[in-house]
């Protein structure tokens, strides 16, 4: 089945990515024009295959609602011009950028690409209630994990009456990542990832809290902030297990991080079903979600630091085998 794939966040050309590696030569990617999307497609080699690839601008700012219109007539004209070819596309597979589930027909031309009859939005993000009105006016097949919070998603799971719902026994971290095996002992200073947000994301109102500079006394930082990660960008996840801990304002790095059993303090208001889900697992996950200031914050500040030496006692639940769930709903085989 021929397959637009779109790719919108760096987290999500991570986790689609054993999938394009599977299908079809013929495959299409629509990209977000973001730096660290475009940096890990530069860089793909022996990641991602090479596909025809069309480039769309984020609709964030003051301008966003004349970015997405565009961003609409762009990708259906591309979806068109694609259809053009031997073999029509017939499915479109999003990750929370729900435009391109509305570009397969046009409003303005009253007209529609009838071969693309599968079009499926994954979410594991709650509170991305934009993007959930839309994709209930056009998606055929919403993917959302076992542990979706419905109490803080906007009513997008008891909204959907046609379309075919899939529970995902996992997070998305769970289809992308393997468990690797952990440096045996804390470095000395013991070496922390630190990644900060720039803000300028669609949840990052009210949801980033900064975090003073002394957080990092005492540490050996390895800067990993939004935009600014010099290593190459593919390289980042082994990153994660090589350090001793993580600090961040990113809940995808958070959630990464602790999956892959390196002690994370999040910073940052954002409510996830899947940090609860870390928490209930037992991931080694801190959470703090206000000012960093007063007794509180700091007797948690100590205990993420305390954490870093008692890995050994971490009893994680079993991994799933979400890979292979989401790639049996696909119907494409991946090969590790």
């Amino acid at each position: 089945m021929r397959t637009c794939w779109v790719l919108d966040h760096p987290a999500h050309v991570r986790l689609l990515a054993p999938f394009l590696r599977a299908g079809q030569s013929n495959d299409v990617i629509i990209a977000t024009r973001r730096e660290e999307v475009v940096s890990l497609l530069e860089h793909g080699d022996g990641h991602l295959p090479r596909r025809q690839t069309h480039w769309v601008e984020r609709p964030v700012g003051a301008k966003q609602r004349r970015v997405a219109l565009k961003r609409l007539a762009s990708s259906h004209a591309f979806l068109r011009k694609c259809n053009a070819a031997a073999q029509p596309i017939e499915r479109i597979v999003v990750v929370g950028a729900s435009i391109e589930l509305l570009a397969w027909r046009s409003a303005l031309l009253r007209r529609s690409l009838k071969s693309i009859t599968q079009r499926w939005y994954i979410s594991d993000t709650e509170v991305n209630h934009t993007a959930h009105r839309l994709a209930l006016r056009s998606a055929t097949h919403f993917v959302l994990p076992t542990h979706w919070d419905s109490t803080i998603d906007g009513g997008l799971l008891a909204a959907i009456k046609k379309a075919t719902v899939h529970r995902l026994d996992g997070l998305h971290g769970h289809i992308h990542l393997r468990p690797s095996i952990r440096p045996p002992t804390v470095s000395n200073p013991p070496r922390v990832i630190v990644r900060r947000l720039i803000g300028n994301g669609i949840h990052d109102q009210g949801e980033l809290i900064d975090f003073p500079d002394d957080v990092l006394d005492g540490l050996q930082i390895t800067q990993a902030d939004e935009e600014a990660f010099e290593g190459n960008p593919w390289s980042l996840v082994q990153e994660l297990s090589a350090h001793d801990g993580v600090i961040t304002q990113s809940v995808t790095m958070a959630s990464e991080a602790a999956l892959l059993g390196v002690p994370t303090l999040l910073i940052s208001a954002a409510q996830r079903g899947f940090l609860d889900r870390l928490e209930d697992d037992g991931y080694p996950l801190f959470r703090w979600n206000e000012a960093c200031e007063g007794e509180a914050w700091h007797s948690m500040h100590a205990q993420f630091l305390s954490g870093l030496h008692l890995t050994d006692a971490l009893e994680p639940a079993p991994w799933p085998n979400a890979r292979s769930q989401f790639a049996g709903w696909l119907g494409i085989e991946v090969i590790d």
